[in-house]
């Protein structure tokens, strides 16, 4: 069955219904309404080896911001869903990642406080129907939902989907890694004795 999650959540604004599991092989069911981030979506989820399904009905008749954040809201708590306990997890996971004239370099620890630290931009206010400004917020989103920390960087790169799809390429390959079993690791990886 591995590590699953089913999260929905609806306001005056979406209606969101997700389901996650992060012990899957990329198989993905997505849409969001913007096309672009049905794509970038299906990628994360291919690259992460996530079984990933999200339905959303949002106004998209005012922006894709809606949409876009709150997506990140209810993914960032299927992730805390799925990975449950964290015993035995490796915690940490980190991703440097090209694509084509892109460099980006991601890294998570999936400690139980949330903070977001990204540093990139992009030269265009859209790509396809999705605003470029929209994927710091879906990560900002994804991580205080997740209460993980997270740092995003666009080392280097022209393009706007590049870096865009590299961030999300990066992001999938990070969090296997964190949330990947360790056999030396029979507790949770913390002198704390809980996450």
């Amino acid at each position: 069955m591995g590590r699953t999650a089913s999260i929905t959540r609806k306001t005056k604004e979406t209606d969101i219904a997700v389901t996650l599991n992060l012990d899957g092989t990329g198989k993905a069911k997505i849409a969001t309404g913007v096309g672009f981030f049905d794509h970038m979506l299906n990628g994360f989820a291919r690259h992460g080896l996530f079984d990933l399904t999200v339905r959303v009905t949002g106004d998209l008749d005012v922006d894709d911001h809606h949409t876009i954040e709150d997506t990140g809201i209810v993914l960032g708590q299927a992730i805390r869903q799925a990975v449950g306990d964290k015993k035995g997890i490796r915690r940490y996971g980190s991703s440097i990642l090209p694509m084509d004239e892109t460099l980006v370099m991601t890294a998570c620890d999936l400690c139980g406080r949330p903070y977001f630290v990204f540093d990139g931009s992009f030269d265009g206010e859209k790509m396809g129907d999705m605003s470029t400004q929209m994927v710091r917020e879906f990560f900002y989103a994804v991580s205080y939902s997740a209460e993980m920390n997270l740092h995003m960087r666009i080392i280097s790169g022209m393009n706007d989907h590049h870096k865009a799809e590299a961030l999300f390429k990066s992001f999938a390959k990070t969090l296997d890694a964190a949330t990947s079993f360790d056999p030396r690791i029979t507790d949770v990886l913390s002198t704390k004795g809980s996450l």
